[in-house]
Order: C-alpha cells, then sequence, then structure tokens
C-alpha cells in the first residue's frame, strides 16, 4: 500500500505503508476447522487492527520527525512492535494454513521432515511438543517453529502477545492461540482448536521457508 502526504502546495515522496494480505484460500475453504465467520473475523476485524496500527504509528512518526517535535520513544516502539509483530505473524499464518483438498494436514515433507526427525526423533514427539507450547502459551500468543541459522537446529518458540518472549531466528510455522483465533467456533476449548490446526497445515509452504533459508 502505498500512500502519499500532501503539505502546503506540494506532495511529499510517496511512503510505503503496510497492507492487508489476501488469502490464498476462499473464507470457508478451512472449515469446519475454521468456520468462514471466524475467518472473516480473524483476517478483516483482527488482523487488519494490526495494520491499521502499525500505519497509524509510522504516520505519527513521520509527522514528529517533519515537525521536529519530540515523541515518547519507549511508549511508541513498544506499541509499533507489538502492531507489526501482530501483522508478520498473521501473515505467515495465513501462508501456512491450506484446505485438506489442498494440501493442508498430513505430514512434513522435504527438508522440513528430515530436521523434524533429526531433532525431535519423529514428527509425533514434534508434535506434542509443538502443540504442548501452543496449549500453555500464557493469555494470548503464539506457537511457532523456528529455525536457528548458527545451529542448524529447529526449535519451538511460544510467543507472548506478538512480541515477547522472542528468539532472533527464522520462523517457518506459526499457531495463533489468541482467544480470537478460535472462540468463536471452540468457546473456551483451545486444545480442540489445536488439535484440528493439524488437519490445515500447509507442510509445503513451510518446507519452502527453510529451503530458502538453506540455499
Amino acid at each position: 500500500m502505498i500512500v502519499k502526504a500532501q503539505s502546503g502546495d506540494y506532495m511529499e515522496e510517496a511512503k510505503l505503508l503496510y497492507s492487508l494480505p489476501k488469502l490464498n484460500y476462499d473464507y470457508g475453504a478451512l472449515a469446519p476447522h475454521i468456520s468462514e465467520a471466524l475467518l472473516i473475523l480473524h483476517h478483516t476485524k483482527h488482523h487488519q487492527a494490526y495494520v491499521n496500527g502499525a500505519n497509524a504509528i509510522l504516520e505519527k512518526m513521520d509527522k514528529a520527525r517533519k515537525e521536529g517535535a519530540d515523541l515518547g520513544m519507549k511508549a511508541t516502539l513498544k506499541e509499533l512492535s507489538f502492531h507489526i509483530g501482530g501483522h508478520v505473524l498473521h501473515s505467515l499464518f495465513w501462508d501456512n494454513l491450506a484446505p485438506p483438498s489442498k494440501g493442508g494436514g498430513g505430514k512434513p515433507v522435504g527438508k522440513l521432515a528430515e530436521a523434524i526427525d533429526k531433532e525431535f526423533g519423529s514428527f509425533e514427539r514434534f508434535k506434542k511438543e509443538f502443540a504442548q507450547a501452543a496449549n500453555s502459551a500464557e493469555g494470548s500468543g503464539w506457537a511457532a517453529l523456528t529455525f536457528c541459522m548458527k545451529t542448524k537446529r529447529p526449535m519451538i518458540m511460544q510467543v507472548e502477545k506478538h512480541n515477547v518472549n522472542t528468539y532472533p531466528f527464522h520462523i517457518l510455522l506459526v499457531l495463533d492461540v489468541w482467544e480470537h483465533a478460535y472462540y468463536l467456533d471452540y468457546k473456551n476449548e483451545r486444545a480442540k482448536f489445536v488439535e484440528a490446526f493439524w488437519s490445515i497445515v500447509n507442510w509445503e509452504a513451510a518446507n519452502k521457508r527453510l529451503e530458502k533459508l538453506l540455499k
């Protein structure tokens, strides 16, 4: 998304802002694991709110810099990381989902399957640890499969909110366990949502992320 800010009689140089990504599938395509109503709400309302929040802060920062005004940097950057983190994680989340009819579910493939077997001993062991991370995330958060380029090891990361307890590693796969991600369909039964997730994981997309890193 590109916007141009107008000041006086001239147009400033265009600056890029964030925009809501389109999904690779229809809103009803992930049902019954994620209902159409829930996916619409999650994508167009919650994800859009993080996009709007990040853009509002960027515009606030641009305005302050132009006017030479001061900003409360600690609060501003904390809020910016929250909204950008939400946007980035949600964008990854949508891409690592797929309808069962189009490759969703099943087991890891390619280099990712090899890395998981080497690190965890088996897919079942990885699945157990990942589910435990997702189910035990305090309050609102995420479970993520990441990859450390220094050790060449896949690691599970438990993210609080969008920006707390993160590792500086590359994310291969994420699962949103904020209540807004599942409450409409599963009420307070997060574990059932986590179990349903395995039926719509896009392992091919996660494997491509890893292969790109290893090139």
